[in-house]
């Protein structure tokens, strides 16, 4: 690869809904594998007790065993935490949406910044139209990427400050509502939260969670996981990348990106099972064997830049209100034709 001062330009639509397909015709067992996983609120629960525990253990240590525990502790615990949203996101949990909300913005307490529901509108859209600036958050501005450029201090401050470059991101995406009453809800339950950790504990069990929160997602090995998903870092004609690490057993199984996008209906513990059914057509690709190698190949690798993203302008037919389920879709439309009856229009779309 050479230094890139440009993001890599597409003419071609996402890859995912055309291998979601010929996946379903060659293997239609793969559909048995799309539902819920109720049990995934258990972790939930668990994750949330485990970080307001640690932050009651740290709230009279030292500074510096407050800062080692959110980087060897805490920043693990926040990464599932974010796996957790996601899996809520995807409503993954429960077949009542309010339920998959209420337990995203459960699983967002600890993390401090209320982000849990606005996440899912915006990387629901990620789904729906990977590649597409105006719509896609997970693509970096190109101010952004500009600034960072290629250098190390550059990355280190990318890394570290990530949340907040996302934030800069949402002016870019102006055909999504930024705000309704369950927004308001998820920043008035953080709000609650971060008030009774306050009092209860005091200024260093809620730095305990704000340094968990930073560390999980920027200056830390699991801050790899962004770079892995869809930076070129390999080749700049596959655009999304799965990472099949141990880490993946603590991070429940969300190194399985491609097998995401190509089923996001199907639950977190059920993604390997994917690459097990349709071998040909994971093995193939390039994939991640270590997220702390990545980590320091990102920093230190001067021909990897934010530039080494595919965009396109293509959106194909899908609608701003899809709801990105391209495997369920595809399902519905293979029964109804099955029962001869007509497709759905979005079904016919894929």
């Amino acid at each position: 690869m050479s230094k890139r001062t440009d993001f890599v330009h597409s003419e071609k639509q996402e890859p995912h809904r055309l291998r979601t397909k010929q996946i379903l015709q060659e293997h239609p067992e793969v559909r048995k594998l799309i539902g819920k996983n109720k049990y995934t609120f258990f972790a939930v629960l668990g994750l949330v007790l485990f970080q307001v525990a640690m932050a009651w253990v740290v709230k009279d240590r030292s500074w510096w065993i407050v800062a080692v525990a959110a980087y060897l502790l805490g920043a693990f615990a926040d990464h599932s935490l974010f796996v957790m949203i996601h899996e809520c996101a995807h409503h993954l949990l429960f077949k009542n949406r309010a339920a998959n909300r209420l337990s995203g913005i459960l699983a967002n307490l600890p993390q401090l910044f209320p982000s849990s529901v606005s996440f899912e509108r915006y990387h629901i859209k990620h789904h729906s139209f990977q590649g597409i600036h105006e719509l896609d958050a997970d693509l970096p501005n190109r101010w952004e990427a500009k600034l960072i450029n290629n250098y190390f201090i550059g990355k280190v401050i990318w890394l570290l400050f990530y949340p907040l470059f996302q934030v800069f991101r949402i002016n870019r995406l102006r055909e999504i509502k930024p705000f309704d009453k369950w927004v308001a809800l998820n920043w008035i339950a953080e709000a609650a939260f971060i008030t009774g950790i306050w009092v209860a504990f005091g200024p260093k069990a809620i730095l305990y969670l704000l340094l968990s929160f930073f560390f999980s997602v920027g200056l830390h090995p699991l801050g790899a996981r962004w770079i892995q998903e869809h930076y070129l870092t390999y080749d700049e004609q596959q655009e999304t990348f799965s990472y099949y690490g141990v880490l993946n057993h603590v991070a429940f199984n969300v190194g399985y990106h491609n097998e995401h996008h190509d089923f996001p209906s199907i639950p977190w513990n059920k993604l390997p099972q994917i690459k097990k059914t349709a071998p040909r057509y994971y093995d193939s690709l390039v994939s991640h064997k270590s997220w702390t190698r990545l980590f320091f190949r990102f920093l230190f690798d001067k021909e990897i830049s934010l530039y080494h993203r595919v965009i396109r302008k293509d959106r194909g037919k899908v609608a701003l209100t899809d709801e990105s389920r391209p495997d369920m879709d595809l399902v519905a439309q293979n029964g109804h034709q099955a029962n001869g009856q007509k497709p759905s229009a979005k079904a016919a779309a894929l």
